[in-house]
């Protein structure tokens, strides 16, 4: 060129070093990056076709590179956005490693995964490869209306699980967990807790080592020795559930409901809000202020009206006193009254096959009623009492209990007494409408009959305790004294009656008309009371009936016909 040529070339020259030197540097690969801070676009669109398996670079206000800082990342500033795989990645900067297709993301890091979950922290490193998030710094993952804070929590986003390990709590509604290890699963709405875990909700604090808990369906699921407080109740369970809506527990493996001395335990069992408890299994309702036990394979348990109800091998046992009471039947229920109140009492009721053991008296009857007013056992239809080798029985027994020691026994109806002799052949007899028995020490020692009595009784020789004679007596009262298990004396104000030397007794004046001696059906130990064994065929007693004072009906006059 000639001439101006060349000035026209210089400035030609430097126009175009002035427009690559201003022209904007993408996402794209280069060669040799330059060391300068460049601007970052705006917006920079996305390829047509992405690859999921890629981290994708949406926005950063300014890009640059710093080989002495980082030399293997993409420096971002302000308003970074990745897209991975449906997910949306923002924070304030990040360091963008393309090769390894991760990045580190400082400041305002927000994750957001469709519109149900977002995580939320300081800090996170993101591996594109395997899916992880670890988020780091005031971590919060928030999934529909759960929220699981901690500092620390890697995120599986190929199995939508999230593990934290320095401590968390979640918050789901009312229910708040915490516990130094976990794991949340998005997809199934299942979180598991480990190590110092505590449940909480305005109702109750739940404390375990291992609880699993559905956020969908507010359950917690305890299977190591756990413990649950909710007012004057403590749960003890080692494999448990916790319905927080209902607000409700289902519990297994001998679990165990205390309400302030008051306690159910069974194989399985259920405990509500409102306080009743159902318990199926070895179910045992245990009252250690009163000393009582109720068992079955069934039990009910109302702790807010004092209702109890036990069935199925149900027993009650009261160990009040130094020897225990054991009392079977078909069903067994317990109501108190006055509840709360310094005037509280309670009615026990059992019916069908009732059998009754202690070592110094033992009872059976079909029903019986128990009333703590006035200390009193009520046993009806073919009620019968044992005590050592004495046997009462009647149309009605009411036992009076004193501290849980029977002090005396009241026979209403066709009233038996049979005493056993040593030589266990010979019997004295006492019958009566009516009889009442004292006790001492846990003997009879006095026994009185009233109205049409029949005594037979065996006179013994002091001296060898040999048969003398039969004394059979009738009269109006008798008054029977008895000393070392023996009857000792009798007193009657005007009897009637006949002595048979022993040799000379007819055999119709052995025995009484109405004698039995049910030794067959008398419970042997505490085991047996659940053996049924009813009397002999005919042997029931029929109920007589009573006379009563005949009614005076008064004809009305025949009103006086009237005029016409």
């Amino acid at each position: 060129m000639k001439g101006g040529s060349g000035d026209a070339w210089h400035e030609c020259l430097a126009l175009i070093i002035l427009i690559v030197a201003t022209a904007p540097v993408g996402t794209g690969h280069c060669a040799r990056p330059p060391l300068t801070t460049v601007g970052a676009p705006h917006e920079e669109p996305a390829p047509e076709a992405e690859n999921d398996s890629l981290v994708y670079l949406v926005h950063a206000d300014v890009l640059h590179y710093d080989q002495e800082l980082n030399p293997d990342a993409k420096i971002l500033n302000g308003n970074v956005e990745f897209h991975h795989n449906g997910a949306i990645l923002l924070s304030d900067s990040a360091y963008f490693y393309e090769a390894s297709n991760s990045f580190e993301a400082f400041s305002n890091v927000r994750m957001y995964q469709g519109d149900t979950l977002s995580l939320l922290s300081d800090y996170a490193y993101y591996d594109g490869t395997l899916q992880m998030a670890m988020a780091r710094y005031e971590v919060e993952l928030r999934h529909r209306n759960t929220t699981l804070y901690t500092d620390s929590l890697n995120y599986d986003r190929i199995y939508d699980i999230g593990y934290f390990f320095e401590g968390g709590m979640m918050v789901d509604g009312d229910n708040r967990l915490d516990s130094d290890w976990g794991e949340y699963n998005a997809k199934s709405h299942q979180a598991v807790f480990n190590y110092d875990v505590r449940l909480t909700n305005p109702s109750m604090v739940l404390t375990s080592d291992t609880l699993y808990y559905n956020t969908d369906m507010k359950v917690a699921h305890v299977t190591g020795p756990s413990d649950i407080n909710s007012g004057h109740n403590h749960i003890y369970t080692e494999n448990g559930f916790y319905f927080s809506d209902l607000d409700r527990t289902e519990l297994f493996d001998g679990s165990t409901v205390d309400n302030q001395g008051k306690t159910i335990q069974a194989d399985t069992l259920f405990h509500n809000a409102d306080g009743t408890s159902e318990g199926f299994g070895n179910a045992v309702y245990n009252d250690t202020i009163n000393k009582n036990i109720l068992k079955g394979d069934y039990c009910w348990y109302d702790d807010s009206i004092g209702y109890a109800m036990a069935t199925i091998r149900a027993v009650a046992i009261d160990y009040s006193q130094g020897d225990s009471l054991y009392m079977h039947a078909d069903t067994l229920k317990m109501f108190t009254f006055n509840i709360n109140t310094d005037s509280v009492y309670r009615l026990v009721h059992a019916y069908n096959k009732v059998r009754a053991y202690r070592t110094d008296v033992q009872a059976v009857c079909d029903s019986l009623v128990y009333n703590s007013l006035d200390s009193c056992l009520y046993m009806y239809k073919d009620p019968i009492l044992w005590n050592n080798n004495q046997q009462l029985l009647g149309e009605e027994i009411r036992m009076y209990m004193n501290d849980s020691t029977v002090e005396r026994t009241h026979v209403i109806g066709q009233a038996l007494s049979v005493e056993q002799m040593p030589d266990t052949i010979h019997f004295n007899e006492i019958m009566s409408k009516e009889m009442l028995a004292y006790f001492r020490g846990g003997e009879i020692y006095m026994s009185e009959a009233k109205d049409n009595v029949l005594a037979l009784y065996y006179m013994v020789d002091d001296k060898d305790s040999s048969f003398i004679g039969l004394n059979y007596t009738e009269t109006s009262r008798a008054k029977m004294f008895l000393a070392n298990k023996q009857m000792e004396r009798i007193w009657t104000p005007k009897a009637e009656g006949t002595i048979y030397p022993i040799s000379q007794i007819p055999p119709e004046k052995r025995h009484l008309a109405n004698f039995a001696w049910f030794s067959y059906v008398r419970p042997l130990n505490k085991d047996d009371i659940f053996n049924w064994r009813g009397k002999g065929k005919d042997m029931e007693l029929k109920k007589q009936k009573r006379r009563q004072a005949p009614l005076q009906f008064l004809t009305p006059e025949t009103p006086p016909e009237q005029p016409l």
